[in-house]
Formats: C-alpha cells, structure tokens, sequence
C-alpha cells in the first residue's frame, strides 16, 4: 500500500507502473522458490484474459455510439418524454444510461453541451442539470459493468456479470435519485450561471450551427440496442443459472458449494441427464458469455455507425483505432491491479489480517463473513479513493486486499454485495485529485471552490446511499451460498 500511494500520491507516477511495481514488491518480498516476475506476469495476463476483451469492445461501442448519434438520439428522447419541467431527471437518465456502455468522462462530455442548450433556454437550474448529469453518470460508472471497475470486481469475487448488472441497477438507481434531489436543493442555495469559456460557448451556441436533424440520427430502437443487447443475454444466462442451480441444490444439498467452473459442469451434466434448465443453460452459457454478447453489442453499435457514414468527418477505422486506444490504458492498469491482488492474496494478507481480526459481532457472524466486512470494503475504499483520486483504482485495489482476506465458503452474504460497497466507497472523498472533479470543474465552468461545494459532496452522497442500499439488499436477500 505504501508503494502504490507514495507512487501515484507523492511522485505522480501512472497507476500502471505503480500497480506493478508494487505487485513486483510483494511478489520478491514473499520469499518462495517461485520465480516472482513470472508469478507477477502470469497473474498479469489472467486478469488481461478475465476482462481484456469486454473492455476493449466496451471502448468500442462507446465511440461508435457517440459519432453515430445513439446517444444524443437516447438523450433527446429523454427529454421529449419527460418534458423540460422534468429536464433535470432526463438528463440523470440520459447520465444513467450511457455510462454503462460509455466511459463516465466520454458520456459527460456528450451531456455537456444539452446542458448548455437547457440553460439557454431556460436561463436556469444549470447547477442542478450539471449535477444531475454526474450523479445519473457516477453511479453506473462504479456500480454496472462493462465499467471496467464493476467488471473486474465482479471477476476477482467470482460474481456472475448478469448478477452484477441486476443487483448494480438496483443500488445506483436510488443513489442517483438521491443526488439528483440534493443537486435541486444545492441550486436553490447556490444558484449558478456558466462562467468563463462556457459562457463563451453558450453565447457561441445561439447563433452558432443548429442542432443535427433527426434524420441523421438512428432510431431509439436502434439506439438502445448496443446497450440492452449484452444486458438481456448476460441477464438471461444469470437467471437460467440461478434456477438451474436451485433444481440441483434440491437433488443434491451438497451442489450449494459448487462455484465457478464446477457449477456450469455440474449444470451442464444435469442438462445432458434430462434436465430442462440444464438443456437451456448450454445456449445460455455461450449466448450470455460477456465476451459473446459485447462482441454482438460492438458489431450491432458498428453497423448502426456504418449506416451514418456519410455524416462522419472521421473514417470508421479510425473511430474504432480510437476506441481501442482508449480502452487499452484502462486494460493495462486493470490488469495490473489484477495481479496486485494476486500477490497480495499469494503473501497471506488475508490470514494475517483474520488473525488480527478475530472478534465476533453480534450472532456469531465472523468480521470477515457477514455485513461488517461491507463496512471495511466501504472504508477501505474510500479512503484509497481520498488518497489517489481514481474510483477505478480505488475499486481494484480495495477488491484485489479484501478478496484476500475472506473465505468465499464462509460468507454469509453473496459477495455481490461486497462489490457493491466498494463501489460506493470508490465515491466518497473525490477532491483536486480527481480527474473527475476537474471535468466536472471546467466543462461546467465552476471555480474549484464550486465544484468542492457541489461535486464532492454530491459524489459523498451518492457513495453513501450506495452503501446503505448494498446494507438493506444484503439483509433482506442474503444470497450465500
């Protein structure tokens, strides 16, 4: 911990480099008769192989989105539903929505200028469009995959992806509600107008170009494709699972501790034995493969992109060449913080620290089994996300610490809910060094001061009303086993 922080803190280096020094530190300082740069390279390239291509294809997406006019044709269609007394919410929709597919920073930037335009036209609540953009947008970026965040989390716990989809959905929803609430109340106290270069801009707007024809836009159907698409095939094999493995469980008790690769054997075995669900599961499996099914998003986002290529200023190459670049920094550093956790969990951080943590709460729960350890991932979290700035770092280093100290057999709760509580702690305590916080600064045309009054607590917020629902999800629908 010392390495990553002082590198990325205090010398500024890349979270890459600092991530794989340290995993590099821990592996020689483990002592074995292993080869500790191959332990490091070959933890390296299966958290690559885990999620290299769904993130890679997520990039992909997201760019062929932007320059086909998918997601300005979502976000109008948002605002023609809801109207403009209900701007506010179709643009958290619109935030929402699109950082699933789309990079928090990509959709933000996409959010920007129609925040401008309702401001023009309204000649009020910029502040609480603007926030309500970051809460709709923040929460799926930590929450959902194919973030690269949630994606990996969901990995390293040895979550099903479709699982992670459904229970992150349910927890960012109620949180960007909460901070689309506070972004109306801080508007009312601190009402503000687009200072500097943004006012330019906005000034600029009004007798500028006019907005794209309709015509040039896809359809909304055709719009929300490259995001539902993944989502019902991914869901679709999460739930065929889950039921699949409740019929065994009632054949055979013992199936409740099958995980992983021995529960889809295990499944498929039933299939072949006359099972229904089991028959089922062998489409499932392959169509709700997250590889598969983003690969089928990337090609349905292109082909849309393709019909528009007669608008574009840029060729089709060149768009995904981008996309590809974009997402490759984020492979690395995932991968990186993949095989951080690995050498962690190969140093025996998690018996050490079960060691150092033997109390029992209250009904016998075990710290490292039940509801207290959300509060250590939270805290963990959060205190990384203070130090270094980047809730995606934050996530796969709390994740690669806290996968090492529990017994996945002993939980009590289903360590979706762990993934969750570090996501909302990856929110709490963003400040000047976050990238974040200076996106939100100056393509809102905030002074710092602003954006520390409105930003940070509204990401506090809704890190919080993250780790509450995650609390309420995890006591009603425990999941274990």
């Amino acid at each position: 911990m010392a390495v990553v922080l002082g590198s990325i803190v205090l010398l500024r280096v890349n979270a890459f480099l600092a991530l794989l020094t340290s995993a590099l530190v821990v592996s020689f300082m483990i002592g074995s008769d292993a080869d500790p740069v191959a332990r490091v390279v070959t933890a390296f390239g299966e958290t690559a192989a885990a999620i290299g291509i769904v993130i890679a294809l997520a990039a992909v997406i997201g760019e062929a989105m932007m320059h086909s006019g998918a997601a300005d044709r979502i976000v109008r269609t948002s605002l023609a539903t809801m109207g403009e007394k209900r701007s506010a919410e179709a643009m958290m929709t619109s935030g929402f929505v699109l950082s699933i597919p789309v990079f928090f920073d990509t959709a933000f930037y996409l959010l920007v200028p129609l925040v401008r335009s309702l401001y023009r036209s309204t000649q009020r609540h910029y502040l609480k469009y603007l926030m309500a953009v970051a809460a709709g947008g923040a929460a799926t970026h930590a929450l959902v995959p194919p973030t690269p965040g949630p994606l990996f989390m969901a990995n390293v716990f040895e979550v099903n992806v479709g699982l992670m989809i459904v229970v992150g959905l349910a927890v960012a929803l109620p949180a960007a509600i909460t901070g689309l609430t506070y972004g109306a109340y801080l508007d009312r106290r601190m009402p503000l107008a687009p200072g500097g270069e943004i006012a330019t801009l906005i000034a600029e707007d009004e007798t500028a170009s006019t907005p794209p024809d309709d015509t040039r836009m896809p359809s909304l159907a055709v719009a929300l494709a490259p995001i539902l698409l993944p989502i019902v095939l991914i869901t679709g094999n999460a739930i065929v699972s889950t039921m699949a493995h409740q019929e065994l469980i009632a054949a055979d008790p013992e199936a409740r501790l099958l995980r992983g690769g021995l529960l889809d054997t295990a499944i498929l075995e039933a299939g072949a034995s006359g099972s229904a669900l089991g028959r089922a599961f062998r489409w499932t499996n392959v169509l709700g493969n997250p590889n598969l099914a983003l690969l089928a998003s990337a090609v349905v986002a292109l082909l849309t992109l393709w019909t528009r290529r007669r608008y574009l200023k840029e060729e089709i190459p060149s768009l995904v060449e981008k996309g590809l670049m974009s997402g490759g920094v984020i492979i690395l550093i995932t991968a990186a913080g993949g095989a951080f956790g690995a050498m962690l969990r190969a140093a025996g951080l998690g018996e050490a620290i079960e060691r150092m943590a033997e109390s029992q709460v209250a009904g016998g729960d075990s710290l490292l089994s039940g509801l207290p350890l959300l509060f250590l991932a939270f805290l963990v979290a959060s205190v990384l996300k203070f130090a270094q700035g980047s809730s995606t770092t934050a996530m796969i280093v709390t994740s690669g610490m806290i996968v090492a100290m529990i017994d996945p057999a002993a939980l009590t709760i289903n360590p979706v809910y762990i993934a969750t509580a570090i996501g909302g702690g990856s929110l709490f305590g963003s400040w000047m060094n976050d990238s974040g916080f200076w996106i939100f600064a100056k393509m809102g045309g905030l002074t710092e001061l602003e954006t520390l009054r409105s930003w940070t607590p509204l990401l506090a917020i809704v890190g919080t009303v993250t780790f509450l629902m995650t609390l309420v999800l995890a006591i009603a629908f425990p999941m274990a086993g």
